[in-house]
């Protein structure tokens, strides 16, 4: 049994048992059998991606030993400024650059303001998320706006960020697995990946190595910002608009995402498998769930439960295989 011992000294591990058994209790017991029918698993394929591509840079961010409350403002943000760009006459390539530059700079924002003044993490994005919900507010009028006639079904730039490939598999999904992969290799066979667990696990320690943690912890938020502007325009081009609360409830379902996957709310623990098994595990309960006819404003409470759950059974099972 010592292969067991060893897979379970993984926190990923326990991610990866749970979401097996809720892909087969979703399965069995949804009517019809709805969970694994083509057209429930293709709606999943296209929705998880907008929480998923988020929470990958939360959960590095998370890594680092920070957090990041502003995704859900600098989300909506990024996509009110691609679509106002579009209806300037700005084409949708262009538009798309200047949103994930944005997302950057408010990332670089919450960087420098996070290093330099020493605040938490915390106070500070939750700050800046009430900040550029109300200028966005403000700056929109809460007006929904349609990018249907600028971005057109069927172009180029609509099938990059809401076609499918081979009829069946959607595109957002790829773009998901894409961005796992890269920060993967970053976070796990990168000089850069060893400096953000160094910085999470031990600042003071890691500043001894010669490594510069503020240097660190910035790059990290603006990653986060980064996926934020990309996931805005993935999300209003798949829905054809821009509506101000898009992104509303994100900043919590990453972080409970990442500590579902195994990610240490201390800094310096978790793993890009268990990042991803997370990203995928929340959205599945929440499709499960939905399937079964549980009401949709009960459903959090069972997300609620499940983030708890995970950080008690990764606790139990890793003082029992030490």
């Amino acid at each position: 049994m010592e292969w067991v011992r060893n897979f379970l000294r993984y926190r990923a591990a326990n991610t990866f048992l749970v979401f097996i058994g809720l892909v087969m209790f979703f399965s069995l017991l949804t009517p019809n059998y709805l969970f694994v029918d083509r057209r429930n698993l293709a709606a999943l394929g296209k929705l998880f991606p907008d929480l998923g591509v988020v929470a990958l840079g939360v959960g590095v961010l998370m890594i680092c030993g920070e957090f990041d409350l502003s995704v859900s403002s600098v989300l909506p943000f990024c996509s009110y400024v691609f679509v106002r760009l579009l209806y300037r006459g700005i084409v949708p390539f262009w538009a798309f650059w200047v949103a994930l530059g944005v997302g950057a700079l408010l990332g670089l924002l919450n960087g420098l303001i996070t290093v330099k003044t020493k605040m938490p993490s915390f106070i500070t994005t939750l700050g800046t998320m009430m900040f550029w919900r109300g200028v966005l507010y403000i700056w929109s009028k809460m007006m929904p706006a349609g990018i249907r006639n600028l971005v057109p079904s069927g172009s180029p730039f609509e099938r990059a960020f809401a076609g499918t490939v081979g009829s069946f598999i959607p595109v957002q999904a790829l773009w998901f697995t894409l961005f796992a992969l890269i920060l993967g290799i970053l976070l796990h066979y990168h000089r850069f990946g060893n400096w953000i667990y160094a910085t999470g696990d031990n600042r003071d320690a890691a500043r001894a190595m010669g490594i510069n943690t503020d240097l660190v912890k910035t790059i990290c938020f603006m990653i986060v910002g980064i996926l934020c502007g990309f996931s805005a325009c993935m999300q209003a081009v798949r829905i054809g608009s821009f509506a101000a609360t898009q992104g509303i409830g994100f900043e919590l379902r990453a972080i409970a995402a990442c500590v579902v996957g195994g990610t240490s709310l201390r800094g310096g623990v978790g793993s890009m498998p268990g990042i991803v098994l997370g990203a995928l595990t929340i959205p599945i309960l929440d499709n499960g769930l939905i399937l079964l006819r549980v009401p949709v404003f009960g459903i959090s409470a069972f997300i609620g439960i499940a983030t708890i759950l995970f950080v008690v059974l990764n606790s139990y099972v890793e003082r029992k295989t030490r």
